[in-house]
């Protein structure tokens, strides 16, 4: 049976014709450009017509690189964010640790050198937490029994008094401040040589001379040291300076308010004096 085209559908060389043919030009182009360059100006033009083409088809592999990349920035920003307030942080609290330790250094070194002046053996003790109620004004230092405190025992600070150990258990102590209500200690008027009793002030921090007769000479930035009449704390050491002195609830009697001297509540390093006579510090403690 006969499949070729009717004759009216045959027109020009045949298919096997064509394809020799094109694939002889297409041969003969290559050569020619390659020998010669002749087809640089119909490429870079063929470009140059289908740039926009090509950079509207490459548009959502841009657009989805540019937001990989922005969520990538994001993502590394906010770790580099987080290690700088943590690197921040860590050098903040280094740096509140070496004040810390200065100033506990400087602390120590005075204690130093008041343990150079003090005639009795001493110990250093640190401020392990405070105590204080409504009641009383009290803190917990960690030395105890087995280092040779004994209630009693008179505390001091690089400046001056602090109070007296009421408590002694094995590994800490209770120590009642110069500024409880019920605490008294001997001192001495250092301008005038006039001997009486200090108390703890029933202003919180202040320490009070009561029963003082209006005709005592004493006045408004006296120094007041320990008169060492009760054989426990050594005569000299400072107390308080007067802050205010007033006529009292009588007219026979003075109101006189002192400050202590020492940072009675805001130190942290103490030094307890290791006297061998303990006597009691305050009246309630001689009623427990």
């Amino acid at each position: 049976m006969d499949r070729s085209p009717p004759p009216f559908f045959k027109q020009g060389p045949s298919a096997n014709v064509r394809l020799a043919f094109f694939s002889l030009l297409a041969i003969a182009l290559l050569i020619v450009d390659a020998r010669f360059d002749t087809l640089s100006t119909l490429r870079q033009g063929i470009a140059t017509v289908l740039y926009p083409a090509q950079r509207t088809l490459l548009m959502p592999r841009d657009v989805i690189g540019s937001a990989a990349g922005h969520f990538a920035d994001i993502d590394r920003l906010q770790a580099e964010n987080a290690e700088m307030r943590r690197i921040e942080a860590a050098n903040a609290r280094t740096l509140l640790q070496a004040e810390q330790l200065a100033s506990e250094n400087a602390q120590l070194r005075q204690l130093l050198g008041m343990r150079e002046r003090t005639p009795v053996r001493t110990t250093v003790a640190e401020v392990m937490y405070d105590a204080r109620n409504a009641f009383a004004r009290t803190l917990v230092v960690d030395r105890g029994s087995q280092h040779g405190v004994r209630a009693g025992q008179p505390v001091i600070d690089a400046h001056g008094v602090v109070g007296q150990i009421t408590r002694a258990h094995p590994l800490s102590s209770e120590i009642t401040l110069v500024t409880d209500p019920n605490a008294t200690v001997p001192i001495e008027i250092r301008r005038t040589g006039s001997r009486t009793l200090a108390w703890g002030g029933r202003v919180p921090g202040t320490i009070e001379l009561r029963f003082l007769p209006v005709v005592s000479d004493i006045r408004e930035g006296d120094e007041l040291i320990t008169s060492g009449l009760d054989g426990l704390f050594p005569a000299g050491l400072p107390v308080a300076r007067v802050s205010s002195v007033s006529p009292g609830a009588t007219s026979a009697f003075l109101h006189v308010q002192a400050l202590p001297v020492a940072m009675v509540e805001r130190t942290k390093l103490l030094l307890i004096l290791l006297t061998d006579t303990a006597g009691p510090l305050s009246s309630a403690e001689a009623k427990r």
